[in-house]
């Protein structure tokens, strides 16, 4: 009996085990069998309701969110320069004090506003080129309040406010014919290399700021005696002038005022998103009135467009193409093809090399000019050298209204406006109209190498 219970569950096993394999045999049989499936038959309805769409089943009564389409260009110019702010922010209450101090001063602010109609679009146009911050195309408020003939105690010039030295460095020539520093589309070009140059520096754009203003030799080492100290070596921590301090602040000051105008109650009078200017190549000199002229401009419209020439004359040179309004270009090019078919000369000035013993007072009252005239037209100031062979312009029989022009040309002047100290609450950068920044203003430092 014993034995028969020790037998029974292994018998039970292999029962069941016989019973589970017979089956398994019968299945395949019936699968070999089964005819082949035929793919091109319809399927079977479908055992499970299909969901519903949901386009129509999700029902929001709440209005749709706003969006922001990049791939088309806006028609302001602003919104344009807007969808390009990539800068990070600064946080200072330095910010606060300089936005105050322009939205106490919204007049000035206009100003400035309707002066940088003419050069915004270039500028922007030539940061996106780059893949720079467009907020960059600010600067030039800081600098200059986008006055092309500013001129600072520390000699710089232009709208983005070069020193002669750092010009050379960027290849914009200054000679007795024109200074490149106030050509709007060579000062823009050496400008932003600049910039770049020292954003890659530091990798940082306030420090890179800070450089332009300051030097980047100098922030280097300020950045360096912070870092040996174990400090933070942020543009907030670095211990530098006054001016230099309040110099990022005032430009992120101007980034809140466009960002959000309505909110600080400016009315900010939209620029059409479309160049401003064009550009036609010149290869032989040529008279300022005249090309005021065959454009069908006034002449104080062509000198904020061409603020690089000191003379009544254009010199042929390399790389200094006329900057026209936009609309006004083909009217330029057929009044010029017009001209030239009548054989009529480009320049109505002549020059007058000095003679040895010949004073200025002779050569002025040979042309009908006085000597003062003559001074202004050529530049002399009482630093300049008048010795034998020194070349005068003078005007030609067919120079009209060259005693008006004479007095409209930018000059670069013999001695730069006094220095004053720099204070809290006053602004370099925000001079009124027509005037040249006062303030002191540390110079643009050549680069190091």
């Amino acid at each position: 009996m014993l034995l028969f219970r020790r037998l029974v569950p292994p018998l039970l096993l292999l029962l069941i085990g016989a019973a589970h394999a017979e089956q398994a045999l019968q299945l395949s049989a019936e699968l070999t069998t089964a005819p082949a499936l035929k793919f091109d038959a319809a399927p079977p309805p479908s055992v499970l309701p299909l969901l519903p769409d949901p386009s129509q089943e999700v029902k929001d009564d709440l209005p749709p969110m706003p969006t922001i389409d990049l791939t088309t260009p806006p028609d302001d110019l602003w919104q344009r320069m807007r969808n390009g702010f990539s800068m990070p922010d600064l946080d200072s209450p330095l910010v606060a004090d300089r936005q105050a101090w322009y939205l106490n001063r919204p007049d000035l602010l206009k100003r400035i506003f309707e002066r940088s109609r003419r050069y915004l679009h270039h500028i922007v146009g030539e940061l996106e080129k780059r893949g720079m911050p467009t907020e960059l195309a600010l600067l030039p408020i800081v600098e200059s309040s986008f006055n092309p003939l500013a001129y600072s105690s520390a000699r710089a010039l232009g709208m983005w406010q070069f020193i002669p030295s750092t010009g050379k460095n960027y290849k914009l020539q200054q000679n007795w014919w024109f200074d490149q520093r106030r050509d709007i589309v060579a000062s823009t070009g050496a400008a932003l290399d600049y910039l770049q140059y020292i954003y890659e520096m530091h990798g940082d754009w306030h420090l890179a700021l800070a450089s332009y203003n300051w030097g980047e030799g100098a922030v280097g080492r300020a950045v360096a005696k912070n870092r040996a100290k174990g400090l933070p070596t942020d543009y907030l921590h670095l211990k530098m002038p006054a001016e230099t301090a309040y110099y990022v602040p005032k430009l992120q000051a101007i980034k809140n005022i466009i960002a959000q105008p309505q909110l600080f109650g400016i009315n900010l009078d939209p620029i059409p998103n479309r160049p401003y200017f064009g550009t036609v190549d010149r290869t032989e000199k040529m008279d300022i009135a005249l090309a005021a002229r065959l454009a069908e401009i006034p002449v104080e419209e062509f000198i904020a467009l061409n603020p690089a020439y000191s003379r009544p004359v254009m010199p042929n040179a390399a790389n200094s193409p006329l900057v026209l309004p936009a609309e006004k270009v083909q009217t330029f090019l057929a009044n010029l093809q017009s001209h030239e078919a009548q054989d009529k000369p480009l320049s109505a000035w002549l020059t007058h090399n000095l003679k040895k013993g010949e004073t200025l007072d002779k050569v002025a009252l040979r042309y009908g000019l006085s000597a003062a005239r003559l001074k202004q037209l050529n530049g002399i100031n009482a630093r300049t050298k008048i010795t034998p062979g020194f070349a005068l312009l003078v005007p030609g029989k067919d120079a009209v209204g060259h005693e008006a022009l004479a007095a409209r040309l930018p000059q670069t002047p013999a001695n730069p406006p006094k220095a004053t100290k720099w204070k809290k609450g006053k602004s370099k950068g925000a001079a009124p109209k027509n005037r040249k920044p006062s303030a002191a203003k540390p110079a643009v430092k050549p680069k190091k190498r």
